[in-house]
């Protein structure tokens, strides 16, 4: 049979090949970006219960009701925004189902697509499978004076011409652990002005922040609200990633747009999950909580990683932290974390991962990235093998 792949360069993904390795090395798997542990059992029940009352036929295409309504109001209590249930919140199969419709919906044949390197690893994909040609901008790497990536918004400017048909943007930040700014959030702003782009903006751990800070969503600023497709994560937020559920918030016009693409793609996400996630919300303490309980986790492995040849760098949000092998070996990123994995049994993510040339030299830095959504026996477990390195 002959046919022209739609994605000659994509196989099997860097998180299948470590999470393989990991387990035929019974290595302890601290790589792929998912908890080791279970929902609230009080989230778990409201999906039982929803079974249960007959909620088990198709959802309205837009989500159920009521949980486009929690949606509504928490954005609106968090970022003082409010979007339209009605017209404006999509209900999707996992962020990674709003970030595939939201670019072919708007993404056509030889649009360009600027996104900051590195990224994570459907964007390219999915701005592909759209004919879009993807136009990566570094990120600056850390340095000794400065141990976080950084965003030059010049460099994000100059990237952008007559062609360009949206920005994605990544935060908090996978897999740097990096946050926005009130600066970053002035410096959208002025692009938009000068532009009118289209802003992608994937906030799927927005609810995961750290030292006290707050989550600078697009949200927050009209100008930014009305340019940009904002999308999260219930997977993220309630330790439910296998549950595939998110939501887009949009300006009614690009809502439409996502909705069309959206029904063709699922139609709709799994009735109870949506019923029992709403009743759910009507509590906002799980998620207020959520930065205390994963910044003891990020604490927890930094100092246990102050204890071993690796240096631990700063997260200000995600469940993952970034760690420098350069004291241990000069290998590229991708090799170290093999031989990390299959010689010393702790699983990681190479950084390089995230970048479209994972082979080049400007690609590897030295880093790869630990995922502390773990139960606290698997950290210190891990610890104890990575102080033996």
């Amino acid at each position: 049979m002959n046919f022209q792949s739609k994605l000659p360069d994509v196989g099997t993904t860097i998180f299948t090949i470590m999470s393989q390795l990991a387990t035929d090395h019974k290595a302890i798997n601290l790589g792929q970006g998912f908890p080791d542990f279970n929902p609230d059992t009080e989230l778990l029940d409201h999906v039982a219960n929803a079974m249960h009352q007959g909620h088990n036929q198709y959802p309205p295409m837009a989500g159920v009701v009521a949980l486009r309504e929690a949606i509504s109001s928490k954005v609106q209590a968090l970022y003082g925004h409010r979007y339209d249930s009605g017209t404006e919140i999509t209900v999707t199969s996992g962020a990674t189902e709003g970030l595939m419709a939201s670019i072919l919906a708007f993404v056509g044949s030889g649009d360009e697509v600027v996104l900051l390197e590195p990224f994570f690893d459907s964007y390219i994909p999915a701005i592909h499978l759209a004919g879009g040609v993807p136009v990566p901008v570094p990120l600056t790497p850390p340095t000794d004076q400065y141990p976080l990536y950084r965003i030059d918004w010049q460099r994000v400017r100059d990237a952008i011409n007559s062609k360009t048909r949206m920005l994605i943007i990544n935060f908090p930040h996978n897999p740097t652990g990096i946050n926005l700014q009130e600066s970053d959030l002035d410096a959208l702003e002025k692009i938009v002005d000068e532009t009118g782009i289209l802003l992608l903006s994937d906030e799927v751990y927005e609810h995961i922040v750290f030292d006290g800070k707050q989550h600078q969503s697009l949200a927050r600023r009209p100008k930014l609200a009305a340019h940009a497709v904002v999308i999260s994560s219930f997977g993220k937020t309630y330790n439910a990633t296998g549950w595939k559920i998110g939501y887009c918030c949009a300006p009614a016009a690009l809502s439409a747009e996502i909705r069309k693409v959206h029904q063709f793609i699922v139609f709709t996400v799994p009735s109870p999950m949506q019923v029992g996630l709403a009743a759910y919300m009507q509590n906002p303490k799980p998620y207020l909580d959520l930065s205390a309980f994963y910044q003891q986790k990020r604490d927890k492995l930094f100092e246990g990683l102050k204890k071993t040849r690796l240096v631990p760098m700063p997260s200000q949000g995600t469940f993952f932290l970034l760690a420098d092998y350069r004291a241990i070996s000069d290998l590229p990123e991708s090799e170290f974390a093999r031989w990390l994995t299959t010689e010393h049994g702790v699983g990681v993510i190479p950084v390089s991962a995230f970048y479209q040339n994972p082979i080049a030299p400007q690609s590897n830095h030295g880093f790869v990235r630990f995922c502390f959504a773990k139960r606290d026996e698997t950290l210190d477990a891990a610890i104890e093998r990575l102080a033996r390195v």
